[in-house]
């Protein structure tokens, strides 16, 4: 919003490309995108974009879209290669007319299968069935609804275990340490290793309607052989077959999230063991991260 330190930045990407002489250019995230693309314009070099989200400021009508689709019409006009994660975003590049013709779809960023290898789904012996929420802990990733479900379905399934792990946000933290101090949910903090976490976790919960490109959490709870539980928007319903590998919910909607969740609790152990293959299937099948690499190669071999 400081045009003087956003022109700095544009002066500061045309010095390090100068230095560096890259023969390409890659970018993701907005502002990289844009004004990677800008200073590797005027400097002749190819630049690849990836989109991987819009943001609320771009997906959201008012001036301050007006501003960005400008913005990314003005850095993409000789651009190499425009790369979506999703066909809502897509979209609204092709309803501005931004970089026609440039257009090429990523399964996300895909998922590292030898990373994330399928393990063996938890038993469920002791009657405990534990749900995972990983992610930033902020309003527009749904952890308002996340608590919601978990306050409702440990008063009738007491053998339910909410795990919630990721970054607070200074305005949960009060609401998340009296959860976790009262039971409802168990707040592990930052984790570094999500593959390791998930073999105790029988479903993992992502109630976000932020807009994202493809959200790599469902990716890699799919990949380790776990069913999720999501919302039907852009970046996340690429993930989901409903009923198949885990439940779609409208976003928004806490009411349905505890119907999902209560739904699942009512699943035997191999019912849910079979939804988590069906989603490690669909990854191998659609998401493997080699599909991402070699797109990235193709690109890399034009230049």
């Amino acid at each position: 919003m400081n045009p003087v330190s956003e022109l700095n930045l544009l002066r500061d990407y045309k010095k390090l490309l100068k230095e560096v002489k890259p023969d390409i250019v890659l970018g993701f995230t907005i502002k990289p995108n844009i004004y990677g693309a800008m200073a590797a314009d005027s400097l002749g070099i190819p630049f690849v974009a990836n989109i991987t989200g819009l943001g609320t400021a771009v997906e959201n009508a008012g001036w301050k879209q007006k501003v960005f689709i400008n913005l990314y019409k003005v850095a993409f006009k000789n651009i190499q290669c425009v790369f979506f994660q999703n066909t809502e975003n897509r979209q609204l590049f092709v309803d501005n007319r931004i970089a026609m013709g440039k257009h090429k779809m990523l399964p996300g960023s895909g998922v590292n299968l030898d990373r994330f290898p399928v393990r063996e789904y938890p038993s469920d012996e002791n009657g405990v069935v534990r749900f995972a929420f990983i992610s930033r802990i902020m309003k527009e990733k749904g952890i308002d609804y996340y608590l919601a479900a978990a306050k409702v379905i440990r008063k009738k399934y007491p053998n339910a275990e909410f795990h919630v792990c990721g970054f607070c946000e200074a305005e949960y933290e009060g609401k998340l340490n009296e959860y976790n101090e009262n039971g409802t949910v168990i707040y592990h903090g930052m984790i570094h290793d999500v593959a390791d976490f998930l073999e105790n976790i029988h479903c993992v919960i992502h109630p976000t309607y932020y807009p994202e490109g493809l959200s790599n959490v469902l990716l890699e709870a799919s990949a380790s052989g776990r069913p999720i539980i999501t919302t039907d928007r852009s970046g996340c319903r690429e993930v989901i077959d409903d009923g198949v590998n885990g439940y779609m919910i409208p976003c928004r909607n806490g009411r349905k999230l505890i119907e999902a969740v209560d739904k699942f609790m009512r699943l035997s152990n191999d019912e849910r063991r079979n939804m988590g293959l069906a989603g490690r299937t669909k990854v191998q099948n659609e998401f493997d991260r080699q599909i991402v690499v070699q797109k990235y190669v193709d690109e890399v071999e034009k230049v």
